[in-house]
């Protein structure tokens, strides 16, 4: 976590990038399209128009009318002198000069637009938002979590991120996910995360004591919500389940294990790093159980392509060790390693 400290937290909506010229080509296409719609109006009316030398007659001249009368400057060397031609000017060219004034100083309208649009669209997520996942802290761990929360088939926008380091907040935001930018230790930087309506947290930040701190917060926000935390050392697995924690990894001695594994026992190791490792070819998976597949044994299930590993079943769950289900049901929640789709990463 960064060292700045923000007294609130900032929402950073999802926005749609857009370049320095592509923004002044649009401008320059609207001022042109109301000069063009202008010179066309006055063309097809022109009749109702007088020059100083008689009736207008050429297309330049109106287009030379246009431009005048566009920009505000109005020599009045050419006037509309009948009625229909007048209220054409009001209806119409009006209208056009306006949006050809506001193009020409769009940097000032824009800027205040877009803060009113800013404050509309944050004010409309937070009235939407709920059931959502928190993620606290947008490093690798952080990174890895989302990502893999995507590929499982989440809404981006049913993920929300907390960050204080403005390059972790940008990262989070090319993803399409809700941004905010602050210490997701002060409550008020949590609740700007509408956090009290939220689903489930992940904590995955550097420091053990900040996660516990952040728990602890979380905690009093929102007594209901299931939060994953990770931890570098085992010594803090206790004090953070007390603090509020549903469940905690290990990070450090996860790494540990699975690399003594791998020294001792090859292809368990490699089994182990394909059901991490979002490259490789088998996953675990939380489904319910499917219309087929009630009445079944579980262990038919394997033929299939699906080993189940625990069943849930009325709020409790049953390791595949228990033999205290043989028989699956409808409402059962099966945890189970399955190939991996062809087509995700």
């Amino acid at each position: 976590m960064a060292t700045h400290q923000h007294r609130a937290g900032e929402i950073l909506l999802p926005q749609r990038e857009r370049g320095t010229f592509t923004t002044i080509w649009i401008r320059v296409g609207i001022a042109v399209a109301c000069m063009m719609i202008t010179t066309l109006v006055v063309w097809f009316g022109r009749a109702g128009y007088r020059d100083l030398d008689g009736p207008l007659n050429d297309f330049w001249s109106c287009l030379y009318y246009a431009a005048v009368s566009l920009s505000t400057t109005g020599y009045g060397d050419i006037t509309p002198v009948t009625t229909t031609a007048r209220l054409v000017n009001v209806l119409i060219i009006t209208p056009l000069r306006f949006i050809f004034l506001i193009t020409l100083i769009g940097t000032t309208i824009e800027q205040l637009g877009s803060r009113g649009r800013t404050q509309i669209r944050r004010q409309r997520w937070r009235e939407r938002v709920s059931n959502h996942t928190v993620v606290v802290g947008f490093g690798v761990k952080g990174r890895a979590a989302v990502n893999t929360l995507l590929e499982s088939g989440r809404d981006s926008k049913s993920i929300v991120v907390i960050a204080e380091n403005s390059v972790e907040c940008a990262d989070a935001g090319r993803l399409g996910v809700v941004v905010v930018r602050g210490d997701a230790r002060r409550e008020g930087v949590l609740r700007e995360a509408q956090f009290e309506r939220a689903k489930e947290m992940i904590i995955a930040v550097n420091s053990d004591a900040v996660a516990v701190l952040i728990t602890l917060t979380a905690h009093q926000v929102n007594k209901e919500v299931a939060i994953t935390v990770a931890a570098r050392e085992g010594s803090s697995a206790s004090i953070l389940r007390e603090a509020g924690a549903t469940s905690v990894i290990m990070t450090s001695e996860s790494a540990g294990r699975l690399m003594a594994v791998t020294l001792l026992s090859p292809t368990a190791g490699g089994i182990l790093e394909d059901l991490i490792d979002p490259s490789k070819g088998l996953e675990v998976v939380e489904r319910p159980v499917r219309d087929d597949e009630i009445g079944t044994a579980p262990t038919t299930l394997t033929q299939h392509g699906n080993l189940v590993l625990s069943i849930k079943r009325g709020g409790q769950s049953h390791r595949f060790d228990s033999l205290d289900i043989t028989l699956l049901e409808r409402g059962d929640t099966l945890v189970v390693i399955r190939h991996r789709p062809e087509g995700t990463s």
